[in-house]
Formats: C-alpha cells, sequence, structure tokens
C-alpha cells in the first residue's frame, strides 16, 4: 500500500477505496494546476505557525525550504503525483513528509483542506483575473491603433442589419473600446471579492489553535479575512461572478466576431484576411475562412455553459463544505484558458491579420438612403416641424426608389418641387461625409467628437 493510501484517512477506515472509486474520487489530475498556489498558501501557513508559536523558527525553515523544493521539482517536471494522492494538497503533503520527515506532519495543524483549497483557488483567481486585465488592456490598445487610423474613415452603420447612418470606423471601433473598458472594470470589482482569505476558517467552524488569520491574509496579500468560518470554506459567489463577468467579456468579443465575419465575407467586402489568420477549404482553392472569429464566437458557449454549472452547483448545498464543490475546478480553469485564448486569438486578428478597404468602406456609405434623417433634419433646421419632415423624406424615399435613383442624385427642381424649403446646400448636407461630421453631439459619431474621446481612451489606459 503505497503513502497515501496508508495515510490519508485516520484510523476510522480499515480498508482502502475501492480502486475505481478511489479515480472517481480523485481531483489530482485537474487540480494540479494549483499546485504552486498551494506551495503559496502552505509557506504562508508554516509562518504563521510559527508566528504564534505552534512551530520553531528551525521546523518553519525547514517546512518552508522543503516546500520550496517542490516548487522547483515540479517546475522541472520531477514530481508528477498520481490518483493515489487523491488531490493536490495530499499530494504536497505526502512529498514533503518524504523530503523532511516528521515534521512535514505538523505543517497541517490548525488547517483543513477546505480552508486550504479555497484559498488556493482565489490565490489562483486573483492571478488570472490580473492577466486578463493585462490582455484587456492590450486589446484596447490594438482597438485604439486602428481607431487612430481610421478617424476619416466612413462605415455604414446599421440597426436590425439594416443600413441605418454612416459612421467614422473609429466611432465604431471605440465602442468595442468601451466594452473591454467595461469588462475590465467589472474584473476589478469581481477582484475585491475574490481577495478575502478564508485560511484559517478549518474545515467549517474555525480551530482551538491560537491561530493569526491576519497575519496569513497579510503574507499572501489579502486584503481582509471571511468573517464567518462556515461562510469562508462553502462561498463560491466568487467565483460565479468571474463566471459572469468572463462572459460578458466573451459576449462582446463574439459581437465583435460576428461582424468581422460579415465584413469579410463577398457581399460586404469591408475587410481583407490576411494569409497568418485565416484558413482555406479542403476541396475549394478560392476560399479564405474567418476561422478566429469563427472560433471565439463559437467557444462562447463553453464559458456560458460554466457560468449555467456553478450556478447550478451551488443551488442546493447546505453549509457548509460539501464535496460537489470539487466541481468548481474544472469549471473555472477552462472559463479562464478559453477567455485568455479568444483576448490573445482576438487582439493578433485585430493587430495583424485584417486589413480594412476605405473604398469599399467609402463606396459602401454612398450606395444607400442611410443619409435620409439628415433630409429631414435639414428641414427641421428650416423650421419644418420634424414629423412632418419625417412623413415627407419617407415619400422621397419610395419615390426614388421607384425611379431607381438615390437621393443624391435628385436634381434641385425634384429636391423643390417636394418642398420649398429645399435649396442648392442640400446636396452638401447629405454627403455622407457632412452626415458624418455633423453628429457632434457628445459621445456622436462627428468626427471632432471621436477625436476627443480618442484622447480619453488613450489617457484611459495610460493610467495603468
Amino acid at each position: 500500500m503505497n503513502i497515501a493510501q496508508s495515510t490519508t484517512w485516520s484510523q476510522r477506515f480499515e480498508t482502502a477505496l475501492h480502486p475505481l472509486i478511489a479515480e472517481f474520487n480523485a481531483s489530482i489530475g485537474f487540480d494540479i494546476e494549483l499546485l504552486e498556489y498551494d506551495l503559496t498558501g502552505s509557506q504562508a501557513h508554516a509562518a504563521m505557525l510559527a508566528h504564534v508559536g505552534i512551530l520553531t523558527e528551525p521546523e518553519r525553515d525547514q517546512i518552508q525550504q522543503g516546500l520550496e523544493t517542490i516548487r522547483q521539482e515540479y517546475r522541472q517536471g520531477q514530481f508528477n503525483p498520481g490518483i493515489a494522492e487523491e488531490d493536490v494538497h495530499f499530494a504536497v503533503e505526502h512529498r514533503l513528509i518524504e523530503l523532511i520527515g516528521d515534521i512535514g506532519k505538523k505543517l497541517h495543524t490548525a488547517r483543513s483542506r477546505n480552508d486550504q483549497v479555497g484559498t488556493d483557488i482565489r490565490l489562483y483567481l486573483r492571478d488570472q483575473i490580473q492577466q486578463i486585465r493585462q490582455q484587456l488592456r492590450q486589446l484596447q490598445r490594438v482597438l485604439l491603433t486602428l481607431a487612430d487610423q481610421h478617424i476619416e474613415t466612413l462605415i455604414p452603420g446599421y440597426t436590425h442589419l439594416q443600413r441605418a447612418q454612416p459612421l467614422s470606423l473609429a466611432h465604431h471601433l471605440l465602442a468595442y473600446f468601451e466594452m473591454a473598458q467595461r469588462d475590465w472594470c467589472r474584473l476589478g470589482d469581481v477582484l475585491g471579492r475574490v481577495n478575502i482569505s478564508p485560511l484559517g476558517c478549518g474545515a467549517l467552524a474555525g480551530t482551538t489553535f491560537p491561530i493569526d488569520r491576519q497575519y496569513t491574509a497579510q503574507q499572501l496579500g489579502f486584503e481582509q479575512i471571511y468573517a464567518n468560518s462556515l461562510d469562508g470554506v462553502s462561498d463560491r459567489d466568487f467565483a460565479i461572478e468571474f463566471a459572469g463577468a468572463a462572459s460578458l467579456i466573451m459576449v462582446h468579443l463574439s459581437r465583435l466576431s460576428e461582424e468581422i465575419i460579415f465584413w469579410a465575407s463577398e457581399e460586404f467586402g469591408f475587410v481583407t484576411l490576411k494569409d497568418s489568420c485565416a484558413t482555406g477549404s479542403s476541396i475549394m482553392p478560392q476560399k479564405k475562412n474567418p476561422d478566429v472569429p469563427e472560433l471565439v464566437r463559437g467557444k462562447t458557449g463553453r464559458v456560458f455553459g460554466h457560468l449555467q454549472g456553478l450556478l447550478t452547483l451551488m443551488k442546493g448545498l447546505p453549509l457548509a463544505y460539501n464535496k460537489d464543490l470539487q466541481e468548481d475546478k474544472e469549471a473555472l480553469f477552462d472559463t479562464v484558458k478559453t477567455v485568455r485564448g479568444c483576448l490573445s486569438a482576438m487582439t493578433i486578428l485585430l493587430a495583424e491579420g485584417l486589413e480594412f478597404r476605405p473604398q469599399r468602406l467609402a463606396a459602401a456609405v454612398a450606395e444607400d438612403f442611410s443619409n435620409a434623417t439628415d433630409v429631414a433634419d435639414y428641414l427641421a433646421a428650416k423650421g419644418v416641424p420634424f414629423r412632418e419632415a419625417y412623413n415627407l423624406v419617407g415619400k422621397v424615399v419610395k419615390t426614388s426608389l421607384a425611379a431607381n435613383k438615390l437621393l443624391k442624385d435628385l436634381t434641385l427642381d425634384e429636391w423643390q418641387a417636394l418642398h420649398p424649403a429645399f435649396a442648392a446646400d442640400i446636396y452638401a448636407a447629405i454627403a455622407p461625409r457632412q452626415v458624418v461630421a455633423a453628429r457632434n453631439s457628445a459621445g456622436g459619431t462627428g468626427f471632432d467628437q471621436v477625436r476627443q474621446a480618442l484622447q480619453q481612451a488613450h489617457q484611459t489606459v495610460a493610467a495603468d
């Protein structure tokens, strides 16, 4: 019998687990992801035990050095625990005892796996949130670089996927900058509730030992400790919040992906995909497929599923810890992996993998009736009630469609026959560039507003 089978449980148990049950019960196959966080938490716990006199300083040093040895073994591929160790926590403890002997058995004093795993997950997620926020910033910087290049590039704007009004392409890109900014801020809010220490809550009721929970919290960089031990070992609100924030990141990436897929189609032709970020067809040699945005769009469902899974996991759990909570880790790990991978791929795609086609975009905004609202605004500015002007312009569009004409093709006589308020300046008023420039209200697509928005956005990312 190996060390895990012989020492994992107390003398309450007379036989080892059935091999299939042991495999079913084990989490080492995935919670090995937490190993370095477990080592860090254990080093802080050993320091606290010495701080309150439960360990001597030499014992503390020996334990901490042993834990550091395990860290190096793991990084060098020399520490690969299997199912016999059940989980990462037992794996570390067993290896520590192998390295330093009976002193290693003192590490688990005043600690349960319940508060230990809660600490590890929070350390892991805190680290990952900080890295995801950095990735969001990098995505924002790429969006700003593109926006700087395309302030006066025009693009059709849509509502209901129907041509609505022309826009500055920079304004369109800055909409995604704002979404990413909310994501960045939202993760910052979640981080505050991740960064609370459960260490010292024990199995569920605290401990009889004179521990110092504030000391370990400070050692590990936690901002505060859980005020209730039951809550401390069973809370996974922070994980659900993270999954919710991650789902919104994926919503935003998926929306952008959808637009890029449209833009890259022959029907739109607004962007050209570069070979570095596109693939071909196995039987149609002419094709260039937008695999990156399609995969991002598809992977969004994975993250949504993990959010639903975590909510379902928690909804019926009585206090305090239950083995069900083992299922939180794979959902969290895959959410982190998926979000980070999608952010990296989308950032590369925007920075290196596509090129906008300004001439095609300019032609697109000149081929429709998206300047119709500006005709109504033109009349309203000359004293015609807007609703009257609105109805009149609807009639103009209908007549023009019947004649196979655009508004710009109407003669001045045709305009004035519709309403005497029309004058020669109507042509300048409905020119696409003027249509965009005129929308200079705060937050609008007018070029002056876009330049101000870009300046503010640059200041936002530079403030970190």
